[in-house]
């Protein structure tokens, strides 16, 4: 590994235990019993080998209430970016697992997290998830995200390479390409 990736990975490291350690010292939820509750316990480089997600080396064990959950390589990357388990995403449910065509899929509280080799890693959650995976998630219609979930006008849309599934003013739409 370059020296120029072995300072990121360690300031990387650093930056999201200083987070959590911040945000678990400042926070005012003293509920205990909260099934999401998680915590980033250890961080480690970890090499990928060819054919593997590349681009990322780094991976976590969360604490959960079910015991230590790995995430890691470009899943664990966007998930950090993400806010890692005191983000939207929350805590990991389960560990990584293989999706068609060589994808990844890790399931979280709050989504999941969905990477292939030709769209990269992108957020599915709430209602627009849902719709994704009663058609059929990656292997589905739409087949795997291309886009992370946006804004539009009333609501919420996500991008899929055979199509879109919009959320609007309670509604979700399938839009399969033509």
């Amino acid at each position: 590994m370059h020296h120029f990736a072995r300072r990121t990975a360690g300031f990387i490291a650093v930056t999201a235990a200083a987070a959590l350690l911040l945000s678990a010292g400042c926070s005012k939820d003293d509920d205990k019993d909260k099934s999401s509750a998680a915590s980033m316990t250890t961080t480690t480089a970890a090499a990928h080998g060819e054919g593997h997600m590349s681009g990322a080396a780094e991976e976590t064990k969360i604490a959960t209430q079910g015991g230590d959950i790995t995430v890691s390589g470009i899943i664990f990357d966007k998930y950090v970016q993400s806010g890692g388990p005191t983000g939207p995403l929350g805590a990991p449910l389960k560990t990584q697992e293989d999706a068609p065509n060589d994808g990844k899929w890790q399931d979280f509280t709050g989504g999941a997290i969905v990477w292939s080799k030709d769209n990269g890693a992108h957020i599915v959650w709430g209602e627009i998830r849902k719709a994704w995976e009663d058609i059929g998630g990656p292997d589905g219609t739409l087949g795997y995200p291309i886009s992370d979930e946006k804004d539009i006008p009333g609501g919420k849309q996500s991008d899929f390479v055979d199509g879109t599934i919009t959320w609007v003013d309670g509604n979700t739409t399938v839009t399969p390409k033509s």
